[in-house]
């Protein structure tokens, strides 16, 4: 279970297991790393709010090679992130059940077997391996100039107002649920307060802009830039739909009017195309967006069925998101930033 070619990421561990953890390998040589950044990452992804899980883990990292006088050695970077904080019990009585929107019945009918603890590999708490790596890219990005920022643009039917172009990234760090239009922050709270008393969730998108990305990054035919942020999107839990520049809006438009037509300077003056042009970056600001569906585990009665066919009604229990937007916007950072960062080496290599 990897992702990248020469930057290159493993994960593994469930979510009811004594750890998480991952290996990255591929990582550049003497690069001095700031571990009190990947704790903030590790922090951003973590519940703190009312409309978020209940469970708590400290999330502390410990990395077993590859680091050096906390420089990167260019040898397999390994860490572990202890479970502190599982109750397994909640789960008991799913042993037998297969839950709507879950993974349990494709889990189970793929493996012979299944952990119901929390959904096993299948949970979401197996991302928090991903954002250290993704942290670790981020930083190496940095030093060459290149900067990736996440937010979240709408959450449920709220959706934010916001000029992509004159966006301060920077100002919504301070925003809650990091949300692009600050006046409708109220009503989204008012969403998810609603959400939580009725025992029931909701979605939302996060978008994410990749500046200063030089010319040249991605390889046709079946590597194309835009195909591997996809890919490494969808694999996030509850990712239902990608798209990037005009997205889903260019269906619509004439080609005279999605065309972005070059500048003397070989800019263009505008951004349809989201910075990708042909599968390969072409200098422009590179933006997409990621919706993420409600999730499934409600604190409502649902119908559920047996591993014998027969349905109940039953309440699922356990400790889940109301919305896990907010907290998926250092997931979506990482795996963009793991994407780039291999694209980027891989650019080097043909050189």
């Amino acid at each position: 279970m990897s992702i990248g070619r020469i930057f290159k990421f493993t994960s593994f561990g469930e979510s009811h297991g004594p750890c998480i953890g991952g290996v990255i390998e591929g990582c550049p040589s003497n690069f001095l790393l700031d571990f009190n950044e990947i704790h903030s990452d590790l922090q951003n992804r973590a519940p703190s709010d009312f409309y978020e899980t209940a469970r708590k883990e400290p999330d502390k990292v410990v990395f077993l090679s590859g680091i050096f006088e906390g420089r990167t050695t260019g040898h397999p970077i390994a860490f572990t992130i202890a479970n502190t904080s599982q109750n397994s019990s909640d789960y008991e009585h799913l042993k037998d059940i297969y839950r709507p929107s879950h993974a349990d019945f494709t889990y189970e009918q793929k493996y012979g077997i299944r952990d119901y603890r929390g959904g096993g590999r299948s949970s979401a708490r197996e991302t928090a391996a991903r954002v250290v790596a993704g942290s670790v890219a981020k930083q190496i990005l940095r030093a060459k100039n290149i900067n990736l920022f996440g937010f979240v643009s709408q959450i449920g039917t709220v959706k934010a107002d916001f000029d992509i172009d004159t966006l301060k990234f920077e100002e919504l760090k301070g925003h809650k649920f990091r949300f692009a239009s600050a006046e409708k922050i109220p009503l989204v709270e008012d969403l998810l307060m609603t959400c939580k008393a009725k025992g029931d969730t909701v979605g939302g998108v996060v978008t994410c802009v990749l500046k200063n990305v030089p010319v040249g990054l991605g390889e046709p035919v079946y590597d194309k830039l835009q195909a591997n942020l996809a890919k490494a999107m969808f694999s996030i839990n509850a990712v239902k739909g990608f798209d990037y520049g005009a997205g889903f809006e260019a269906a619509s438009m004439f080609g005279s009017e999605h065309n972005d037509f070059f500048t003397s300077d070989f800019s263009t003056q505008t951004n349809n195309s989201g910075g990708i042009q042909g599968g390969i970056s072409n200098g422009q600001d590179i933006y997409f967006r990621v919706a993420f569906k409600p999730i499934a585990s409600l604190q409502q009665p649902v119908e559920v069925v047996t591993r014998q066919g027969e349905k109940k009604i039953m309440t699922i229990g356990g400790r889940h998101d109301v919305c896990v937007v907010p907290r998926a916007v250092p997931i979506v950072e990482s795996m963009a930033a793991m994407v780039l960062l291999d694209h980027w080496l891989l650019n080097q290599a043909i050189k």
